[in-house]
């Protein structure tokens, strides 16, 4: 299941890392050891030292569980039956590629642009995996669940809540223009669009997402 996110993540991005994230997956021992929170049922650990940036990636036992039953279902079975599940793992999974990425280009990254950009990944990678002839409907729905339905876990710091909400505002903004490539099924432009704005860095993402320039 990860590295098939990891896979479909690169191929829309056009870009293959090196690093694999399930091989930097670890246990919920471990993950207490190197920091993790325990408030949720992902996370990115980040050690960075002044020649060496170092990660781990935290998918919890419950969360991996949930998902085994569809480990060799067709993409459109496990979005039917654990979106919620499978946008967790796409959301450690491009917090993982994204770092590693930004990283390998020697430029450090924001929490909001790390956050941003997960959302968008999220919103691309279920939407591509049920692209055609009723895609349209399908982006309504995705839409609606990501960017529209959410709430925030009560034990969120303010700072925190900021950023998410922050962090949903931009890419909802951003990924109702990509609707527009979705109506008129323009699957070369909406990759272009992705595209481009992944490699955009800092200020400029979030400029963009919130823009368009």
């Amino acid at each position: 299941m990860i590295g098939r996110v990891q896979d479909h993540l690169e191929a829309i991005y056009g870009f293959t890392c090196e690093a694999r994230a399930e091989v930097f997956v670890v246990d919920t021992e471990a993950a207490v050891r190197l920091g993790a929170t325990g408030r949720s049922d992902e996370e990115l650990l980040v050690h960075e030292s002044e020649d060496s940036l170092e990660l781990a990636l935290y998918l919890s036992p419950a969360l991996l569980d949930r998902l085994k039953p569809y480990e060799s279902s067709p993409p459109g079975h496990l979005l039917d039956g654990e979106l919620s599940g499978y946008c967790q793992v796409a959301e450690g999974v491009s917090h993982f590629l994204y770092m590693a990425h930004t990283a390998a280009h020697g430029r450090t990254v924001s929490l909001l642009e790390l956050e941003a950009q997960a959302e968008v990944d999220k919103f691309a990678v279920c939407l591509l995996h049920r692209w055609g002839e009723d895609v349209g409907a399908w982006a309504q729905v995705l839409f609606t669940r990501l960017f529209e339905r959410v709430s925030y876990r009560a034990r969120l710091s303010s700072q925190e809540r900021w950023r998410y909400q922050e962090a949903n505002r931009l890419s909802q903004r951003f990924c109702s223009r990509l609707m527009g490539h979705v109506a008129k099924r323009r699957l070369d432009r909406l990759l272009t669009d992705l595209r481009y704005a992944y490699r955009l860095g800092a200020e400029a993402k979030l400029r963009h997402f919130a823009h368009g320039g």
